[in-house]
């Protein structure tokens, strides 16, 4: 009997396909320089996430996509970069119409269709569709185009970062104490220039207090009549993320020891704004508050990893562990009072299209397949997962999914080394664009009247030499594969695909 041939190279594929559990850490904020396994000098230590990269594989050149929260969830989930869809700067809140459109293939969705149970606790901030209007919510109704309709099986967690409200824990498609009181931020005793989220709350947006200024070095509370349940206290997020991971992967230790794996995306919400460590880390480390959230945050981890290594399930379940983007703006402080360096060398941070905005800790441990203490000093990018996933599944992408994923599988199993990744583009909060490609990093001109920048990252990490005007034939090239990449859809090999508007005012350098 003959065997199509299409028939054949699929059964090839699947007879190596691998299945390991998935556990995705995603923090938030997080600089380059607050991983102590990659900042020697850090003020801090963080034990567990330094055993995640001595057991597994460090990427030394990985970036988020983007230098916000909002824009980098949704490469990272997709494969594709965010500025293709509607958002083109900044980020959203809590409600609206989720930026994963309905159909689009997730990191949840295709390893569901591949055999996984999958779940997803803590942040979410890619849009949901709340009933009603604030102020007038029927709660008793679902909450819909969500996780839920995204790929994951479970999700329990909060609607966005807690500075745009709506502020309850979620599971599945409801919360159990619903969000029907009002509160504004208040001023933090924890940390300068910093907030807080916590009772007592008020019945109507009216009553809510007016927000104040905070800290030595002021900030302005914008953001008044927050909607919260009235059992949500800023404080807790952590703690509560872990252990409902916690509770929903015993319920799955059993069936991955059967062969029925399980992807877990934990997206906390630390080091992000409001800066709050639980009582029990105060007074550690040399970097304040900061240090001491990052020292909580790390001991949460320690709470994932212990249970894996308790269950018998760390040989083959995947870690992955890394950031949304740089650090925000108080790394200066930092660096002020402490002589902590939250973006390590880099340049700026947070919303920046220098290094310093988008270089994050990238860290991969599977001990049954990546060997321990091993680096990768070559570029890669969050979007690089699914393509990742799909090699490690021997599935082949659709053309209209990952169109900005290079997968790297060879590289983290040591069973090849890849080509050198295609062309990455890194993007500011502002719509500032920059093209990667080996060493030579090109940051283009902007609205704001911004001129081109050429870095050669090799031998200027820290992005201090301009060399546009001594190597013109490499800036004409760059920007020409830029242009490309944004007019195919796509920056990987295949057919082309429409972005999701026409041409947008960042795109200054391209001519109409």
């Amino acid at each position: 009997m003959k065997i199509p041939v299409l028939l054949l190279f699929a059964l090839v594929l699947s007879t190596f396909a691998e299945k390991p559990n998935v556990i995705l850490i995603y923090v938030d904020d997080m600089g380059y320089g607050d991983a102590s396994c990659l900042n020697p000098k850090a003020k801090f230590k963080t034990p567990n996430i330094d055993r995640i990269a001595k057991e597994g594989m460090t990427f030394t050149d990985g970036h988020s996509s983007d230098t916000v929260c909002t824009p980098s969830r949704y490469s990272l989930l997709t494969g594709r970069y965010s500025w293709r869809t509607t958002l083109k700067r900044g980020v959203m809140g809590a409600e609206g119409t989720c930026l994963i459109t309905n159909g689009r293939m997730t990191l949840a969705s295709l390893l569901s269709d591949n055999g996984y149970t999958t779940a997803m606790v803590g942040k979410w901030h890619l849009g949901m569709d709340f009933p009603g209007t604030k102020g007038n919510r029927d709660w008793k109704q679902p909450v819909k185009d969500m996780p839920l309709d995204k790929g994951f099986d479970y999700f329990w967690g909060i609607p966005a970062s807690m500075n745009y409200g709506v502020l309850a824990w979620f599971e599945g498609r409801h919360a159990k104490v619903p969000p029907i009181f009002f509160t504004s931020k208040k001023p933090s005793k924890i940390a300068m220039a910093d907030y807080r989220i916590m009772p007592p709350y008020q019945k109507t947006p009216k009553e809510a207090p007016e927000p104040e200024e905070s800290g030595r070095r002021k900030m302005s509370l914008k953001g008044k009549g927050l909607e919260v349940a009235n059992d949500f206290i800023d404080v807790e997020c952590l703690d509560r993320f872990t252990t409902q991971s916690l509770k929903w992967l015993e319920g799955r230790a059993a069936a991955a020891r059967k062969g029925k794996p399980f992807f877990l995306y934990l997206p906390y919400t630390s080091p992000h704004k409001p800066v709050i460590p639980m009582k029990k880390f105060r007074g550690q480390g040399k970097a304040g508050a900061y240090g001491e959230f990052m020292i909580e945050t790390d001991w949460h981890i320690g709470r994932i990893l212990k249970w894996l290594e308790d269950e018998k399930l760390a040989e083959d379940t995947m870690v992955i562990f890394t950031s949304d983007n740089g650090p925000e703006t108080t790394w200066r402080q930092r660096i002020e009072l402490y002589g902590h360096h939250s973006n390590g060398i880099y340049r700026e941070g947070k919303r920046s299209i220098y290094e310093g905005g988008h270089r994050v800790p990238f860290l991969i441990r599977w001990p049954a397949k990546v060997k321990a203490g091993t680096q990768w000093n070559e570029p890669v990018c969050q979007t690089d997962l699914l393509a990742t996933f799909a090699q490690m599944l021997g599935k082949k992408l659709p053309e209209n999914a990952g169109e900005d994923s290079d997968g790297f599988y060879g590289v983290l199993t040591g069973t090849k080394e890849t080509i050198p990744r295609v062309s990455m583009v890194h993007h500011s909060s502002q719509g500032r664009y920059a093209i990667r490609e080996g060493k030579w990093k090109l940051v283009m001109e902007d609205a704001r009247k911004n001129k081109r920048e050429l870095y050669d990252l090799s031998s200027d990490p820290r992005e201090t030499k301009n060399l546009v005007a001594k190597h013109p034939d490499i800036e004409r090239q760059l920007a020409a594969k830029l242009t490309a990449l944004v007019n195919n859809g796509r920056s990987t090999p295949g057919v082309p695909q429409k972005n999701d508007t026409p041409r947008w005012r960042d795109l200054v350098w391209i001519k109409q």
